[in-house]
């Protein structure tokens, strides 16, 4: 029970002359066997990509990988013909199913003046499905109205009882986001396993204390808690009740 936090500079850095990717979890070269996943969630990197960058075509199968953009913007084209330019305030996930081949970088698309031409910072972040098999899938929805309000907003679940913007494939995972402006005090759901991410500014946490951008706060079996916002900030939290191989 508890809180377990990851430090900014704690993360594992994957740095090429294209990417700088940190790492919350084991990832790519990195391996730690004692942080391989938290509860459904097997990573959660964060990532930084200069205009005409990022990921050439590549393949991906049992996985829901939901992206968030923080600033910059994101080019999404698959094998299964989906293609869209994720902005922030958009959610998006890409269901991999039984398999799926896709790129994301960093470029100019017709209908987003002005994309592709600054640095994009993200946070991708991949979940288990708890069905397998499933035809490879693309879903995308502007929050932005939702996130203007400072309140927690669902971003993802595969929860039928939470009404979050785009479904994912696992019936215990449920992701929020916020843009709480400094002061502003927000309640985060307790849940068997949570995944708090601090994607720009400060917050103070009950029980881990103050959290910068970068750090990540895990909880195990733990209750609702009061979340205050020191300047204004963005987070991404995830409330988890099944762990992995759990269905």
């Amino acid at each position: 029970m508890g809180y377990t936090v990851i430090r900014a500079g704690d993360r594992s850095l994957t740095s090429t002359a294209w990417l700088t990717s940190y790492h919350c979890f084991s990832f790519g070269d990195h391996y730690d066997p004692a942080n391989t996943h938290h509860g459904a969630l097997i990573a959660s990197n964060e990532e930084y990509l200069p205009p005409k960058c990022g990921f050439e075509t590549h393949h991906h199968q049992e996985s829901e990988i939901v992206t968030w953009v923080s600033s910059g913007s994101l080019v999404h084209r698959d094998s299964a013909g989906n293609s869209g330019v994720v902005p922030p305030g958009l959610a998006q996930r890409m269901s991999a199913g039984s398999g799926v081949d896709h790129s994301e970088r960093n470029e100019p698309w017709p209908d987003l003046p002005g994309s592709g031409t600054t640095r994009t910072h993200y946070v991708q972040m991949w979940v288990m499905p708890d069905r397998h098999g499933l035809a490879p899938s693309y879903a995308q929805r502007d929050i932005s109205t939702e996130l203007a309000t400072g309140e927690l907003v669902p971003v993802a679940s595969g929860n039928p009882d939470h009404a979050a913007a785009i479904a994912i494939a696992n019936a215990g995972a449920t992701l929020y986001a916020a843009r709480p402006a400094s002061g502003r005090t927000l309640t985060l759901p307790g849940a068997r396993f949570t995944h708090l991410f601090v994607v720009n500014g400060s917050v103070q946490l009950d029980g881990p204390g103050e959290l910068s951008a970068g750090d990540a706060a895990r909880g195990t079996d733990v209750g609702d808690v009061r979340l205050v916002a020191r300047s204004d900030a963005e987070i991404l939290y995830w409330a988890m009740d099944s762990a992995l191989g759990e269905f």
